[in-house]
This record gives C-alpha cells, sequence and structure tokens, in this order.
C-alpha cells in the first residue's frame, strides 16, 4: 500500500525507480515499529504519512541544484527530510542531525544501507562541519536561521506562509506543495548586508 500511494501522490512530480520505492518503503516500515516506542512522529495515517513526510521532502530534493552537494538536515528527528532526500540524490553527501540520542540511534539503523548518509547526535549549533545546503521541515524559522546560516550558504525549508525575518537570509518567493494548501518550500540565501545577493542558490 504504501509504494502504491506514494506512486499516486508523486505522478508527474517526481519519477523514482523500483529500488528506490523500496529503500524508502524499508524505512517507513522501520518508522511504524520504532514509533511504538519512540515518539518519532505524531502522524499516524499512512496517507498523511506518504504525503507529508515522504512525499514534501522528495519535492524539496526536487529542487535542489544539480550536482554533488553536501547537506544538512537539521533537527531531522526521524529523518525528514534528509532520508528521502538522500534516497533520491545517491551522489549527494546527506548528514542527519539531532540532538536526541534515541532518535539518532533510529537514524543510523535506518540508514545502514545508504552509504551517502551520515548521523550525528547532537545540537545542530555544535557542529563544526559546513555544508552547500542546510535542510529542515517542521521547523520555526527563528530557530532555524542562525544555525542554518552557521552551517551553509543556502538554506531550504518546508514550512507555512508565514514569512520568515531577513535577519541571514534572503528568500524566494514560496512554492506551494503539491498537497493540500498551507504548506510551502522556501529557498534561501545567506547575505552579507554589505554586498547584494546572488541568485546562485535559487532553482
Amino acid at each position: 500500500m504504501f509504494a502504491e500511494l506514494l506512486r499516486q501522490r508523486l505522478h508527474g512530480i517526481v519519477e523514482l525507480s523500483t529500488f528506490q520505492v523500496a529503500q524508502l518503503e524499508k524505512h517507513f516500515e522501520l518508522l511504524k515499529r520504532w514509533n511504538q516506542k519512540l515518539n518519532l512522529t505524531s502522524v499516524q495515517g499512512i496517507e498523511e504519512i506518504v504525503e507529508r513526510h515522504y512525499c514534501e521532502s522528495l519535492f524539496l530534493a526536487k529542487h535542489l541544484p544539480s550536482g554533488t552537494l553536501r547537506l544538512a538536515d537539521i533537527g531531522s528527528g526521524a529523518g525528514f527530510p534528509g532520508f528521502p532526500v538522500a534516497v533520491l540524490r545517491p551522489e549527494c553527501s546527506v548528514t542527519l542531525i539531532d540532538s536526541h540520542q534515541r532518535k539518532g540511534v533510529f537514524l543510523r539503523e535506518s540508514s545502514r544501507d545508504l552509504p551517502n548518509i551520515n548521523v550525528i547526535a547532537k545540537r545542530a549549533e555544535t557542529v563544526e562541519d559546513r555544508f552547500d545546503w542546510a535542510l529542515s521541515r517542521a521547523v520555526k524559522f527563528s530557530e532555524i536561521e542562525e544555525v542554518a546560516g552557521l552551517m551553509s550558504g543556502c538554506v531550504s525549508l518546508l514550512a507555512g506562509l508565514e514569512r520568515p525575518s531577513e535577519n541571514c537570509f534572503t528568500w524566494n518567493t514560496p512554492i506551494q506543495l503539491p498537497w493540500g494548501s498551507g504548506r510551502f518550500l522556501w529557498i534561501g540565501k545567506r547575505v552579507s548586508r554589505e554586498t547584494p545577493p546572488s541568485d546562485s542558490c535559487f532553482t
């Protein structure tokens, strides 16, 4: 049922191979089992899980620039958006960052077959690595901007329509997600107030 729903929701939006669908379904099955003991997600229905977690993450991945990128998923939780991004973009290196140690255990277990995923189980602001892009979902703009600005020059966020501040980034016109209303993809470029922004991060 997961595979069928995923293909239905992504029809004409994102193309997945049979192998990629199988990787995502394996993650979903593990998520269901672990969620019984560890609060990885409050979303329960399979249709909502497919749309909110997997489809939205893959939509974000589709809007990243082409090429080999170093990506940081801040506040990864159960692996969103980072895990689906890593599946769709195997040429990219994806680091899943979450301060919750038990969630870190889940992230390592669920990604053991994906060589392009690394897991860091500590607070994002203490991570010293630098990345091409920072990714996040379901995190308040006020909580993500400063941390993302320390890590990378570009950021891609799944959030609502409320416009973020431009203290750290300039933002594109939000892209509405194809499923329902009220959910948007925001793409930001870190800028110095002394220099005009470039468009290199925007697709």
